[in-house]
């Protein structure tokens, strides 16, 4: 699995499942902490629709931590403020890159179960999604005959 899409399935994962995976490894290796999970802010890179340019949006606060496993070494970088949640990331992370992790088929199922969320919540969204080219169609006669004018 590409780290992108590892990242963005335990980024948005509850702390607690995210804990139980760490937990799993933890207790048949050491993780050793190599940079002591902490709070930063980086900047946010957006790029500009209509001249398709890259800027500067703004900051956002992450934690970021480094672990190794066996001289292994494993990051996380994730948005908020929960080092917890950024440390067991960094060894799952390691686990990964170590080729121990045993938890690839929860991952998967993890990562249904947030695309099924993502669609429902989208579904909402589209209910109220308003067309606006479609609003000068029903608008009445006299409205449409001012416009031309």
């Amino acid at each position: 699995m590409e780290k992108k899409r590892l990242t963005k399935i335990l980024a948005q994962a509850d702390k607690d499942i995210v804990a139980k995976l760490s937990a799993a490894i933890q207790r048949t290796y050491s993780p050793v902490i190599v940079k002591e999970p902490g709070k930063t802010l980086t900047m946010i890179k957006m790029r500009e629709p209509v001249k398709q340019s890259l800027f500067y949006i703004g900051e956002v606060i992450v934690c970021e931590a480094m672990v190794e496993i066996n001289d292994v070494k494993g990051v996380s970088v994730i948005m908020g403020d929960d080092i917890e949640k950024a440390l067991d990331i960094a060894i799952i992370d390691a686990a990964i890159n170590l080729g121990v992790f045993t938890g690839m088929d929860q991952l998967l199922e993890l990562e249904q179960e947030q695309s099924h969320l993502r669609m429902q919540e989208n579904a909402l969204h589209l209910k109220t999604m308003v067309n606006f080219n479609s609003m000068d169609q029903e608008a009445p006669d006299d409205l449409n005959a001012n416009k031309k004018e």
